[in-house]
């Protein structure tokens, strides 16, 4: 089954009629909807718009004629949050320094430079800190990462820099990184719940998740947080779900598998695979993370125990690919382009800083995948057509809160943004605007920037888009 998300697949209509599909039910209990299946040998074949693919009869119960048209659409792209915390105060007596530094919603260079020529450490420190908090709320990663280091330069061992720091390296991708510094802070301040929520994220991030379970029950000792009991609940189930895993490393990838589950041909599949599309989404985009990516392979039951996805889930990137593999023996097409899709969402989140809306996100992993409209080309067409489709600057926020009509729009509508935009504009434009969005400029001022469109011209300009290529 040809499924390729971050968070959620779903398998629905777009809700247009005129079409129909056949169900595919497997063993497990999942199923496919797809255009058109046949059987070939000891194989079913079956298509979703232009492309086909093939699955084993013994993993098939029975297949359902007619039905609803097939869409495998892919999930919300939201690469993990980091922990919502504001730390205690280590700093300086502030005053009015924040008022003097941030002045018309930019730094004042000037008041930096004239605080730090008084030579006082910490106060130096806590306006670089002011500064640096300031861009990195402000989505100014690069800037915010120079104040940080200019301010622990001036006050190494405070925790609030400290846990700053490592919230932004980790949001960069940069786990291995922040750890140190993650683990600096702990040890400074022994008693900051925050400094163990950091810390336990760094080790999460970097697969250390033992380590990961310990900081956590630290900081919930300190102080009772739903969010980080997520985040503990999280990394038990992958504990216990993975303790006798065998990892595994390449290049770019740390691969974590059950030692009967995959044979040592399928494994060296995926590696080679994987390593393949690293390669291309560096040819294509540029900017790979820049640590080593964990890839886990896991049973359906595993992937839904440590996930606790939904039924419909058939893959995940939450900072680690998260990949079910029941049923297959080899590298099927599918499974090609669900390692390919989730690979791309790790080098986006790279590239923008971890601030990619949902639709750019999801059309960009779409689209390297690659995955053409098809006929969801024409049926979007209809919709853009009727005034029906859903306004782009909708598609910034989260896709699960959409109804299951809205859903697969969604998902079509992000590939057809930026396959219009890569056919208009080429490919180096959406590596701007990822850019741009990095750098702390909202979504329609990247585009601005970049494509010279705001929502509006880019909705009008995609609707002629999909009209010329997939209308009547």
């Amino acid at each position: 089954m040809r499924l390729r998300v971050t968070i959620l697949v779903y398998t629905l209509a777009l809700g247009i009629p005129g079409a129909s599909a056949d169900t595919i039910h497997l063993k497990n209990g999942r199923a496919i909807l797809a255009d058109h299946v046949r059987e070939n040998g000891t194989h079913y074949e079956y298509d979703i718009g232009d492309d086909s693919y093939a699955i084993p009869k013994s993993v098939v119960d029975h297949i359902d004629a007619g039905g609803m048209p097939a869409h495998a659409a892919s999930g919300a792209t939201k690469v993990s949050d980091l922990p919502v915390f504001v730390p205690a105060d280590s700093l300086a007596n502030e005053g009015d320094l924040v008022a003097r530094i941030v002045k018309e919603g930019k730094v004042n260079s000037d008041v930096l430079a004239s605080l730090e020529a008084k030579g006082n450490p910490e106060l130096s420190a806590t306006a670089d800190f002011i500064a640096g908090k300031f861009e990195f709320e402000h989505g100014n990663v690069a800037q915010a990462r120079q104040y940080f280091e200019s301010a622990l330069r001036f006050q190494p061992d405070n925790s609030t820099i400290l846990i700053y720091y490592s919230a932004l390296l980790v949001r960069i991708g940069s786990a291995a990184q922040a750890l140190p510094f993650a683990q600096h802070a702990a040890r400074t301040a022994p008693d900051s719940p925050d400094a163990f929520t950091m810390l336990g994220y760094a080790q999460f991030a970097c697969d250390h998740t033992r380590d990961a379970i310990s900081s956590w029950k630290r900081s919930l000792e300190l102080r009772p947080d739903s969010r980080v009991q997520q985040l503990l609940a999280k990394a038990q189930r992958e504990q216990a779900a993975e303790s006798d895993f065998i990892q595994g490393e390449s290049n770019h990838f740390v691969l974590h598998y059950e030692g009967h589950q995959t044979s040592e041909a399928f494994r060296g599949q995926i590696v080679a695979a994987l390593e393949s599309d690293y390669n291309d989404l560096v040819r294509d985009l540029g900017g790979p993370p820049r640590d080593n990516i964990l890839v886990t392979l896991y049973t359906e039951q595993a992937f839904f125990d440590v996930t606790q996805a939904p039924a419909w889930t058939g893959a995940l990137n939450d900072g680690k690919l998260r990949i079910p593999i029941s049923g297959l023996n080899s590298l099927t097409p599918e499974l090609a382009h669900v390692l390919k899709h989730e690979l791309a969402h790790s080098f986006i989140n790279q590239l923008s800083a971890g601030r990619c809306p949902p639709w750019l996100h999801e059309g960009i992993a779409q689209l390297l995948e690659p995955r053409s409209l098809g006929r969801e080309g024409h049926q979007l067409s209809l919709l853009f057509k009727n005034h029906q489709n859903i306004a782009l600057n909708t598609l910034e926020g989260s896709f699960i809160h959409f109804s299951g009509a809205q859903v697969p729009i969604a998902y079509a509508e992000s590939l057809a943004a930026v396959s219009f935009i890569n056919d208009s504009y080429g490919l180096s434009d959406v590596q701007r605007i990822l850019e741009r969005i990095s750098q702390g400029s909202s979504t329609e001022a990247a585009l601005r920037a970049t494509i010279h469109s705001d929502y509006g011209q880019l909705e009008s300009d995609l609707a002629r888009y999909l009209a010329d290529r997939y209308g009547d």
